[in-house]
């Protein structure tokens, strides 16, 4: 039954469509009809004179068929298309009803307007033609039921009403069959028009399909563009995105390679940017973003294509004979353009901006390398000050692959104890006497040799082990310190060193608190030397070296005097020691500058009565100054270079010695 209801609905939706097919097919029908149905009833006049003679009335008869058929050829030339045109196919339906009916009326009047009409005997010709224009109309209207019928059946009726009024059996068999011919021509016309109008569902369901599968495919192309501008692009700045920028720098690449061309590669940085976006939120760090993607256009225009990588990263991509060249242009151009200031937030700021360059084949074999050899670059700009273009140079891979090697081999070589503490001493200037020790990394790779502590330090940071390298260090000074009062040095300190960033990796406070415990230590013994740009961040380290100072370790700040230390955290926190960088110490008996600059530091921390350690003493002529100056005590190659924990015995032994040969001299 729900079928049944959605057929209804269906053919209805469809209705005005079908009625118009319906009098389009009827219209082209009765222009052919009406000429056959004027040739027809010429011969129908011909026959009736030929059996009956002519006659005034069988004239009559053909002016008024001819004037009927002549009435509906005018009239439907133009007003049946029109109504049809203007979605009126009812209406035009109804027309040519009226038409075929006036045409039917004038064919049942023909053996009427003959004289002694006889149809059983000789006008039964008449009737013959008669059935023949009645099965022809119903034959050629088939389009739709009314038309056909209404010219058909008024003759059929006529005929049946002839042959019965003539009262013989045989003409009454002759009426009974014309009534069984008009049924069936009433069923074929009803089942014709049935079958015309399932043909045109049909044909305007499928068109109807068809339409809709053409507007769904042209939407979902849309929607394909769509997500592919959405997948391929920067939704910000509209320039590509990374996925798109990485198939286009292998296609280009591909193509080089082939013609022989060269591919260039920009990688360029915003300086500055991550403060806009701290202070003064994301959207001002949008509008950096948008009017520095806006300057690179201008600059590049159609030399190259531009990517952001994500956020605040772009890359361009150069290509040509004279790529490399083509670039190294482009970028100091960039960098000019770069120089002035953007307006953000109501204020006009200058954002700088840091360009690494790596070319193909020059540099690199694939895109993946091009892009690492471009990022090598940039780094190496941002390293040097910023704000420069750095183009690659095989120095930097080399470095890169060390420093990725040194990576990949520290927490290994931690473990297995390859990475080392040594131990350079500190003494007091007026008598040697050892007072204390710093302790210092050492690593020996067994490919890549000597390793610096900064390079140790930093794979330790990328790595996310500085715990591990510390705790490393700690536990070694922790033994040296347990070892010290058979050496005659009970009251001797161990320093360890602690970058400024480990403090925002993990507590440094817990981590010592766990390894002098494991090792019994007096953490009074346990010195940490902390760089001065550690004091002034308070937000990451003020809890903690409160922490390190309620525990009981002492604390030095290192490199005192390089600029970055406030006296009001000095004085704050408990600090033990100031240790002044070697750069003010070296050279210093001829330097008046740098005594003067070692006084200023060394009455600082007499006022605040922190102890002062002196780095790189190297000469004695120095010493003396330093003395003067009012330093106690001192560090450097004049005493001792850093040595491992198996030659500390033999040096404190020797060195003992000495001390006592130089107080009997």
């Amino acid at each position: 039954m729900a079928e049944n209801y959605q057929t209804e609905i269906s053919v209805r939706e469809f209705l005005p469509e079908i009625k118009a097919a319906q009098a389009t097919a009827v219209i082209a029908a009765v222009k052919s009809s009406i000429y056959f149905n004027l040739c027809i009833s010429a011969s129908a006049v011909l026959i009736a004179m030929v059996v009956n003679g002519p006659s005034a009335s069988i004239f009559v008869w053909l002016a008024i068929a001819q004037t009927i058929l002549a009435l509906r050829f005018s009239f439907q030339r133009g007003m049946d298309a029109r109504l049809v045109a203007a979605g009126r196919a009812d209406a035009a339906l109804r027309v040519l009803s009226y038409g075929s009916f006036a045409s039917g009326m004038a064919w049942a009047a023909l053996p009427f307007f003959i004289t002694d009409f006889d149809g059983g005997g000789k006008d039964a010709f008449i009737l013959l033609v008669m059935v023949g224009i009645a099965a022809g109309g119903v034959i050629r209207h088939i389009a739709y039921s009314p038309v056909a019928l209404t010219f058909a059946m008024p003759p059929m009726v006529s005929i049946v009403f002839n042959l019965a009024a003539e009262g013989t059996s045989a003409s009454t068999i002759l009426a009974l069959n014309v009534v069984g011919l008009l049924v069936v021509l009433y069923k074929s016309s009803v089942a014709g028009e049935s079958t015309f109008a399932n043909n045109e569902l049909s044909k305007l369901r499928a068109t109807r399909l068809a339409s809709s599968l053409r507007e769904a495919n042209v939407d979902i192309l849309q929607k394909n563009a769509r997500l592919e501008v959405l997948a391929n692009c920067d939704p910000l700045t509209g320039l590509s995105n990374r996925a798109l920028f990485n198939s286009k720098l292998k296609e280009h690449i591909a193509s080089a390679a082939t013609f022989g061309h060269e591919v260039a590669l920009l990688i360029i940085d915003l300086d500055r940017f991550k403060s806009i976006n701290d202070t003064l939120g994301h959207s001002a760090g949008d509008s950096v973003l948008v009017q520095t993607s806006a300057r690179l256009r201008a600059v590049i225009a159609s030399k190259g294509e531009i990517a952001r990588l994500g956020g605040d990263e772009f890359a361009i991509i150069v290509t040509g004979a004279d790529a490399a060249r083509t670039a190294r242009l482009a970028a100091r151009d960039i960098l000019k353009k770069t120089k002035a200031p953007l307006t953000v937030g109501g204020g006009a700021f200058v954002i700088g901006t840091s360009i690494g360059l790596a070319a193909f084949p020059q540099h690199a074999e694939t895109a993946e390398e091009l892009l690492a050899c471009a990022d090598m670059a940039l780094y190496e700009a941002k390293e040097r000050g910023r704000r420069r273009l750095q183009e690659f140079n095989p120095r930097l891979k080399s470095q890169a692959d060390r420093q990725r090697q040194i990576e990949l081999d520290l927490e290994e070589a931690i473990r297995a104890g390859s990475v080392e503490a040594w131990f350079q001493p500190q003494v007091l200037l007026n008598s040697r006497e050892i007072v204390g020790f710093e302790a210092l990394v050492r690593w020996t790779h067994p490919r890549l040799g000597y390793i610096s502590p900064p390079e140790i330090v930093q794979a330790a940071q990328v790595m996310h082990i500085t715990d591990k390298l510390t705790a490393h260090i700690a536990a070694a000074a922790c033994r040296l310190l347990n070892r010290l009062p058979e050496l005659g040095l009970p009251e001797a300190t161990v320093a360890i060193n602690v970058s400024p960033r480990e403090f925002s990796f993990y507590s440094l406070a817990d981590v010592l608190g766990l390894v002098t415990k494991q090792h019994g230590i007096n953490p009074a013994l346990l010195e940490i030397e902390i760089t001065e740009e550690a004091i002034i961040d308070t937000s990451i380290v003020g809890n903690e070296l409160k922490r390190l100072e309620e525990a009981g370790y002492k604390l030095a700040v290192d490199d005192f005097g390089m600029g970055h230390s406030s006296l009001a955290y000095l004085i704050s926190l408990k600090i033990d020691r100031l240790k002044i960088d070697r750069s003010f110490v070296e050279g210093v008996s001829k330097s008046r500058h740098n005594q003067a600059l070692i006084a200023a530091l060394i009455g600082i921390g007499h006022t605040l009565q922190i102890d002062i350690v002196v780095e790189g003493v190297e000469h004695e002529e120095d010493v003396e100054v330093l003395r003067v100056l009012g330093c106690r005590i001192g560090q450097g190659y004049l005493y001792a270079r850093p040595m491992s924990v198996d030659k500390l015995d033999g040096w404190i032994e020797e060195h003992s010695r000495t001390i006592t040969a130089r107080a009997v001299a």
